[in-house]
């Protein structure tokens, strides 16, 4: 491996959607990463599991005592551990804290959960829609007089979980570099969406937006902040939020504005909003491509997924790859010297006693 993360040894415990993420972004970035699993059938082939990618694993049973064992003896030449459970299964299991700093003081020992270790709702069960309904994020995203849109599983899973588990074990492995001493680090869905809110409760409390779906200018209440539909039936987003770019949309669309109402009038925003949807839906994308794409009028196709690898600017950064013929987004961010590999594919995990021997040694000798 290669990359900034070279030479850190990283063990992946359990765990669903953040905790595998968490762990491909350290691996992708050099990272030696060992993922344990329970083994068993696997849903779908193994190279669509794109989360698990670019790290062997080993099927082990962590109710067998020579499995956890297994487990206690890498955790002494690893780095860090990025665990997934409930809280208070891997104390059960004897892969707690105080049982993995036992064997190494300098270990950090992340833990990534929907509520947290503590409060009252740690123990219960929860998906990403859940986590991000409590910190009220799920509550302002959607259309005015509609329900609140889940906008995939991203803002907690991924956005409020992974990276923010990711982040921690770089920030705690810098202070174990300085203090000789590991710690744990507490990764709770809940609290990282939370955090990603932290600009729109400054807003909220400053008067500048308001509780109400669908009223503000970046929650789909402003005409300059939107997605049109076209002709074909595909879509557009425009951004224009600043002056002069809402200038040059008008003015490429030859949209005279002399009469309409100003920019920040809320009263007049359905009025532009609705001659927007007008002029949009009388061409195809492709059409509105040719003549807005690459100019000051923050505007871009809205791209389905099966089209973003294709699209120019997508391809020639390289922003996605193809890995076994699967086509996934490349490794981010990027780094001027210490380029990391590219990702492996996804691998099924060892599920013999000498395959997960040979395995569990070369990844303790950095092999």
């Amino acid at each position: 491996m290669s990359g900034p993360l070279k030479g850190i040894k990283v063990i992946e415990l359990g765990g669903i959607g953040p905790a595998p993420m968490t762990a491909m972004l350290l691996a992708d970035l050099g990272a030696s990463v060992l993922r344990v699993t329970r083994g068993g059938p696997a849903r779908r082939p193994v190279k669509f599991d794109t989360l698990a990618r670019n790290r062997p694993a080993i099927a082990l049973d962590l109710k067998k005592p020579a499995d956890v064992d297994l487990v206690l003896d890498l955790v002494e030449v690893a780095d860090a551990t990025v665990e997934g459970f409930r809280p208070g299964v891997a104390e059960r299991l004897g892969i707690g804290p105080d049982q993995c700093f036992e064997r190494n003081p300098k270990l950090v020992y992340g833990r990534m959960t929907g509520w947290g270790q503590t409060g009252p709702l740690a123990h219960v069960a929860g998906h990403d829609i859940n986590y991000i309904a409590l910190t009220g994020a799920l509550h302002a995203i959607g259309r005015k007089d509609q329900p609140p849109v889940p906008p995939l599983n991203l803002i907690g899973d991924f956005g409020g979980g992974a990276l923010y588990l990711a982040m921690g074990i770089l920030s705690a492995l810098l202070e174990t570099g300085r203090s000789g001493k590991g710690q744990v680090v507490d990764a709770a869905m809940v609290d990282g969406a939370a955090s990603l809110m932290t600009s729109y409760f400054g807003t909220l409390a400053a008067g500048a937006v308001s509780e109400e779906r669908g009223t503000n200018p970046t929650d789909t209440g402003s005409y300059f902040y939107d997605v049109y539909e076209c002709a074909d039936g595909n879509y557009v987003a425009i951004g224009c939020i600043e002056p002069q770019f809402h200038k040059e949309l008008f003015e490429r669309l030859e949209i005279d504005t002399a009469d309409l109402p100003a920019q920040m009038d809320k009263a007049g925003w359905p009025q532009i909003s609705g001659l927007l949807a007008a002029t949009f839906r009388s061409r195809a994308r492709e059409e509105w491509c040719d003549l807005l794409e690459g100019t000051e009028t923050c505007f871009a196709p809205v791209l389905r997924p099966s089209e973003a690898a294709d699209h120019p600017h997508n391809a020639e950064r390289q922003t996605f790859i193809e890995i076994d013929g699967v086509v996934q987004p490349a490794p981010a961010p990027r780094f001027s010297r210490t380029v990391p590999d590219r990702p492996s594919a996804p691998v099924s995990p060892a599920d013999t006693p000498e395959e997960i021997a040979r395995i569990a040694q070369a990844w303790a000798n950095g092999t």
